[in-house]
Order: structure tokens, then sequence, then C-alpha cells
């Protein structure tokens, strides 16, 4: 008898073939609740009478294969989906494979071409002593007749246009799929039918070069017009005007553009492009965007004056979309550019000549933006509160180009700077054209009824031996480290109807809580957007104006170690409450780009304003297998506030002081949380000399002596100042921890040893609880001997695993627990010793 696995179930007795009607109605059930229970099912057999004839237990039988079935569908679907991406994958293996043939074949003649070159000039030599012998490559003698195959075309003349752009296609081109440059691929990027794609930077190439393929789930044209679009994803892009577009006779289009980019630093001027973009279609159905810049040498007409900018070249670059088998399409990017990095200071230019860099801000950026978008597009992701993707996308923008304009200061924004103080530290600029602001990323109502504007204190340091993305975590988790609640509160005041009175900028007074609500993330979780709310419950309840709670849209980026961002970043704005999706957004925060380490000189080991004279100290070795944090990055603070014209003078003053206590707890914090480095003098943190933690070290050192009948110290000291100071810089990780009934014990006090292994600060150490720290096997060992530390006074602990406050693993050899008591011997606090601690 014939059997259909659609119509008919197998039960261990009995065979039933449903009729077309039964199924239909089964169907119908399904599509509703997949999984019926008992009593729906009775009903079900009840409502239908075509179903009477069937038992019970063989309508259960056919919903459990019917969901059976639906789960094989969803996994067979899962399968081709994947078996697609591997085999487009691997055709783009093999290419690249090809590619990297004939670059070895390319690399092999040029080297017995040098060879045979120099076997001539030193037979030469013999002959002729003449001083302009020269050795010309291959690669050379082409770079010298260049000029010359670019003549000068009538800008007017529509035939020169295209044999320009059909000149930059055919260079575009061979960079993307030939050997025109020698590509090295970026370490970490792994190609994979999950992994952004095969990435690779120039080598020994003019100016900076970077090249990307990879696959995405979006067709051609709605990839192409994604990538056209730079200004929704390209975050250093200011403007993107195009000035004219001629259609060509094969079907394309020839753009002449000019492109704004932000500077991102303080320290240096912003660039500008005109460039020829050129979107054609080749034989083979791809899509092709290529853009080169249109100079003396290239021919075209001139591009518009810029006074404030710096023009750069974009060499040939663009984009090939070819269509994928299956669905999709395969990406093929290439990013050349001339950054005229001799204009730039020199400790900048690392920023300016690194193709890493250009990789990371440029190329995978487009890559990342069309994943996400065919990632979202598919509904592989969903994000909470009720807002589209492309919402919060565009809050992101609206947060990073409102930073970076303030950071910029562009006079045709209205930006112009007032005088200083006599010290050039922080740079102050003011804007009192709101009407510039209406159309951007402000709003009229941040703008006081009557006049004022917006004043943004502003200034750039250099880093040393801090990895990036350690300092923003610690700088987005630890916010009352370094930033003041009555200065937030006068931000926050932008968004009602009468501001604060200026407050005068100073440390925080009292401790504020902050809490983070999640909004968005990337699909890499390189970049987060998230609601901060700064608790106020902690000022007088006499200071109305602060005890309110206050309220932050964040982004947050560069977080990862291993993450492949351009930069770190925490860029914040003050919003309502209701928090509309146009809420009126006056960015404030800290950029972090790292420069390439230099490895002709001596490593420094301070962290210091760029106005400053560098203080190199003594170089050290990195030991093999160790991570090399000898990093130096470039940090841009940025605050922006509103003020009325009456209080400009009071606010630029208050708004100066409060930069440079930001950068004097930015300094203590990077010198706190420096990864240790073994042949390094640090500059040790601050002793604390209150009397309060004289009396502290002197109850610690009291009380072990009590309950171990052992000194802490081989020997003791006498005086107060003397048992802080040595109990500061003790070898051994020494803590303290409040004990409280039902509360969770907190840090209160370490020496310098306890602040480096948790990576914090005495004033952050407060934020930190005991049981955050220690692990699980941690946490019970200490349960279990609670008891006699209470009744003994103290007792050891075997060796074990904490955990960092940067979620960095340590391991210690031993620990030991006391009880500190006080001068009435009574509990104080509870006192933790961790000997020959590590990171692991």
């Amino acid at each position: 008898m014939h059997k259909d696995n659609n119509n008919n179930i197998m039960d261990s007795s009995k065979y039933v073939r449903y009729t077309p009607e039964q199924v239909e109605a089964l169907e119908r059930v399904y599509a509703e609740c997949p999984k019926p229970t008992s009593l729906r099912r009775q009903q079900l057999i009840r409502e239908c009478p075509i179903l009477s004839n069937i038992e019970p237990k063989q309508i259960k039988v056919w919903f459990q294969n019917r969901r059976c079935r639906e789960k094989q569908r969803k996994e067979a679907s899962r399968l081709q989906t994947v078996n697609r991406k591997l085999s487009a994958m691997n055709k783009l293996l093999m290419e690249e494979n090809d590619r990297l043939q004939k670059q070895v074949s390319h690399l092999v003649y040029e080297n017995g071409y040098m060879k045979q070159q120099i076997t001539t000039v030193s037979a030469a030599t013999t002959t002729d002593n003449s001083c302009e012998s020269v050795v010309m490559t291959g690669q050379n003698q082409q770079q010298n007749i260049t000029p010359h195959q670019h003549p000068q075309r009538d800008a007017n003349n529509p035939a020169g246009l295209l044999a320009i752009a059909e000149e930059t296609l055919a260079e575009f081109l061979s960079k993307a799929t030939g050997t025109a440059v020698d590509w090295v691929q970026m370490i970490g990027m792994k190609p994979g039918p999950d992994s952004i794609g095969i990435v690779a930077v120039s080598r020994n190439c003019s100016g900076v070069a970077a090249r990307a393929c990879g696959l995405v789930s979006l067709e051609p044209t709605k990839v192409a017009e994604i990538l056209k679009d730079r200004l929704s994803w390209y975050r250093d892009c200011r403007c993107l005007d195009v000035l004219s577009i001629a259609p060509t006779g094969n079907g394309g289009t020839i753009e002449l553009m000019y492109m704004q980019t932000y500077a991102p630093t303080t320290l240096a001027a912003a660039r500008d492009f005109w460039t020829l973009r050129y979107t054609t279609s080749l034989e083979d159905g791809s899509l092709v965007i290529c853009e080169r810049s249109l100079t003396t040498s290239t021919g075209g007409p001139t591009g518009p004056p810029s006074s404030s900018f710096v023009r750069a070249e974009m060499l040939p670059s663009g984009y090939l979309i070819r269509p994928c088998d299956g669905g999709g399409s395969i990406i093929h990017i290439v990013d050349h550019i001339d950054l005229d990095v001799w204009s730039v200071p020199e400790i900048l230019r690392p920023l300016y000549e690194s193709s890493k860099i250009l990789a990371q801000k440029l190329t995978i950026a487009a890559l990342q933006h069309i994943r996400q978008i065919a990632q979202e597009s598919s509904g592989e992701i969903q994000y909470g509160g009720g807002r589209q993707p492309a919402v919060l996308r565009t809050l992101s923008q609206r947060l990073c180009r409102g930073f970076n304009d303030a950071v910029n200061g562009f006079v045709d924004d209205g930006w112009s700077l007032i005088g200083n103080d006599g010290v050039d530290d922080v740079t102050i600029a003011v804007n009192s054209s709101p009407n510039k602001f209406f159309g951007s990323q402000y709003n009229s109502s941040m703008f006081p009824s009557f006049a004022g504007g917006v004043l943004c204190a502003k200034a750039s340091m250099l880093l040393q031996n801090v990895p990036p993305p350690l300092l923003v975590r610690f700088l987005r988790e630890h916010r009352s480290e370094w930033a003041d609640y009555g200065v937030d509160a006068y931000s926050a005041a932008c968004h009602k109807a009468s501001p604060y009175a200026v407050p005068s900028a100073r440390p925080a007074d009292f401790p504020t809580s902050q809490i983070i609500l999640p909004l968005a993330h990337t699909i890499e979780h390189e970049e987060f957007l998230e609601v901060v709310r700064i608790e106020g419950h902690a000022f007088p309840p006499d200071d109305v104006s602060l005890a309110r709670d206050m309220y932050l849209l964040q982004l947050c980026s560069g977080v990862d170690e291993n993450s492949i961002g351009a930069c770190a970043q925490l860029v914040f704005a003050p919003i309502d409450e209701s928090f509309a999706d146009d809420a009126p957004l006056l960015p404030s925060g800290f950029h972090i780009i790292p420069l390439a380490p230099k490895t002709d000189a001596p490593a420094t080991t301070r962290t210091l304003d760029l106005t400053s004279t560098l203080e190199v100290g003594s170089g050290s070795i990195r030991p093999a297998g160790e991570t090399d944090y000898n990093l130096r990055s470039v940090l841009t603070i940025a605050f922006q506030f509103t003020f009325e014209n009456h209080l400009r003078d009071n606010v630029a003053a208050m708004a100066r002081q409060y930069v440079r206590t930001v950068v004097g707890s930015v300094q203590r914090v990077a010198m706190a949380i420096a990864p240790a480095r073994p042949s390094t003098q640090l500059v040790p943190k601050s002793l604390p000399c209150s009397p309060e933690a004289l009396t502290l070290a002197r109850w610690i050192c009291r009380s072990y002596r009590i309950h171990t009948s052992a000194e802490l110290f081989r020997l003791e000291p006498t005086s107060g100042d003397a048992i802080l100071k040595q109990l500061w810089h003790h070898s051994d990780a020494i803590v303290c921890c409040s004990v409280k009934t039902n509360a969770s014990p907190i840090f209160t006090f370490a020496n310098q040893a306890g602040l480096d292994m948790l990576e914090t600060t005495l004033v952050a150490l407060q934020d930190i609880m005991l049981d955050k720290v220690l692990d699980e096997a941690g946490r019970k060992v200490l349960c279990s001997e609670f008891s006699n530390i209470m009744q003994q006074g103290f007792a050891y602990l075997p060796p074990g695993i904490c955990v960092s406050s940067m979620n960095r693993p340590v391991s210690y050899e031993q620990a030991i627990a006391w009880k500190v008591l006080n001068d009435d011997d009574s509990n104080h606090c509870l006192a933790f010793m961790f000997m020959n601690w590590s990171f692991v």
C-alpha cells in the first residue's frame, strides 16, 4: 500500500489515511497552535465531524509528525543557505588564490628584473662614474610615465570625462582583482561563511590602501544604493555633494562630487576630496562604482576651493558588486587615498600613513554596515523598545556627527574661538548661530529663548601604555571617577525652560550611581547604543536642583581588545524622559585613536598633554608570549554646553576648568589601570594621607598581629605615616571590605597592589562588590570559612582565581582574611591579602 508522509500516520497497531478535508482541518489548527493540549485535541474532534472517526491518540501523533516535518524543513533551508554561502566563499577563495598566484609570479619577475638591473649597473660603473646612473624597476618606470598617460581633458568635453572614467575603471579592477597593489592580509581576518570577509592592506605603495571582499545577502542594486550613500555609514564624512551627473552611452553615469571629512583630533586640519565617480555594468552582470580625484595630472574640471581643509587625493578606488548564485552579492572594495601626511604634526602622522587605520575606518566600516542592514532586513536581528533599526542607526550617526562637529569647529557652521586664560591646553569655541543648527543634529529647543548659543571646551592629549579599549571600558563603567554630577545637571538643563545656575567645576563631592539600559548593538558587538540613568538620590535633600535622575543617550565602541575597530569612543548627550526619535542632542565625550608604536625609539611611560614636553624613560623589552601594551594613542575630549549671552564668560570659565579636571582624572585613571610592566617605572599612585587612612592602616596592622600572632611587616614601624607607607607599598594585594548585615560586602580600601590587581582607583573602588570579584569556587570557600573568620579572627584561603573590574582573570597562590578591629575592639571591616597574584 502506498504511504504518503503528509497524509498518513503509522501507529504501533493501525494505519490511518487522512482525507484532504481532514488534513485541511488539522492544518488550520496547526497554524494557530502547533502543540495543542489534550483538551484542545478533544475539542477539535467535537467541533469537526469529519475527524470523528480518528482516535485522539492518532491526532496527537499527527501533530507530533507535523512539528517534526516543520523542523526538518527549517533545518534543510538553513543548510541550503549555509551551503550557498560556503560555495560562494569557496569561489571567492579560489579567485583570491588565483590572484595571489599572479602576484607571486609578478614578484618573481620583478625580482629577476631587479637582479638584471643590478648586474647591468655594476658593469656600467666600471666605465661610467657619473652620479646620474639610476636603478629603475619596471614599477618605477611605469610611475614615471604615468603623467604622460593622462593628458589634460577639456572640462566641457564629455568624451574627456568618459576617458578618465574608463581609465579609473581599469585601474580600480587591477587593484580589486589583479596585482596592481601588493596586498597583505590583515591579521585576524579569517574567511568563512559568517566572517566579515577577507581584508588586506597595502605594502609599499603610494598613499594608503585597503581591500576587502565578502558576501552579503542583498541584491547588487541594493548594495550599490547603500554604498553610494556614504553619509549613512562613513562616520568621518561631513558632507557629500554631487555637483553634476552625466549619463554615458554604455548605460552608466558619471558624477562630479565634492566630499569633506572630519579631522580625528583638534591638532590637524580636516581633509576634502574633489572626485569623479563612475557607475557602470560589466558584461558578466556585475555592477561597478569606481572613483578617483580630478587633479592636474588626470585632467577634468577644477574643484571648489577650500580654505579650512587640506585637499587630499583619492587614487582609483571603488566597489565591484557581483551577483551570487542563489541570491545575494559578492563585494570587492578598494580604498586608496593620499592624505598629504606632511601637513600634520609628526606625532600624528601614524594616523595618516596607516593602511590598517584606513581599512578599519572606511573599508571594513562599509562591509559591516551592509551586513548589518542585510541581517536586519532578514529579521535575524530584532531590537526592543519599539524603535526601528534605521532610527537607532540615525541616533548613533547624530551622536558621532555632533561630536565630530564640536571637535572640528568649522567656521561655516558658525564656530569661533574665544580667548584663553594664557594656557593653551583647553580650546574654547562658541557658536551663536542657531539657524545653522536647526538643519543638522541640533534643535531650536536647545537654545535659550533670548540671545545665547552653544559652547564647546575641547582638548587633545597623548596616552602611553594604556590600551584604548581598557580606558574606555573604565570611563564607561566608572563615571563617578571623572564626571561631576553638577555639570551633568547643567548639561541636562538644555531640555528645560530655564537652565540651572552655572556650577563650579569640582570633583564629584558625592558618589553617584548609574544604570545602563541597552538599546542596540552591531552584529559584531563592536558598538553599543544605550541609555544611561544617573541617579541623584545621593545628594543632600536641601540641594533640590540636583536630587533628581538624569538620562543620557550614550554610544560606546571599541571596548573589545580583540575587535577590529579603528578607535575607541564614549560619546553621550543628555536627553529627557520622553526620549523622542528626533530628540535634540548635544554630544560630548571621549575619542581615542591608537597610534602605530615606534620601534626605533624608547618607550615613554607617562600620560601627558601634547603641548607638554615628553619625558622619555627607559625602554622595556616585551617577554615572549606577553601582550604588547606599549601603546601610544591620541585622546580627544570635547564637552558642549548651552549658554545665555550674559553668562557666556561664566560658562566658558566653568567649561575650561571642568575639562582640565577631566583631563587630570583621565591621566590618573590611565596610570592606575595601565598594565604592569616588569621593567618600566610608572609614576606610583598617590598615597592617601588623610587621618582616616592613617587610622585604618594602624587598625589593619594591629588586628593582623592580634589574630595571627605575626607581624604584617618585617620591621615594625613606629609612626602612623610609616605604617601607612609600608602598607601602601606592600608587595601583596591588601583590600578591605565592609561588613554589613543583609548587604553584599563592597571594597572600601586597597593598597597600591590591590588597586593594580582590581584595575581600579580609590574613588571607583567603592563601586566594586566582593562577590563580583571572587569566582564561584572562591565564594564557596569564603562562605565555608566565614564562621571561622568571625570566631577565630582570621582564616587562610587556598589558591584561586578572581576577576578584576575590567573582567580580566587574576590568579593568586594563597589568601588570608582577617577581622579589622577598631580602638573599641568592635568589628570595623574585613581585610584580605592576596599573595603572589598575577594576571592569567
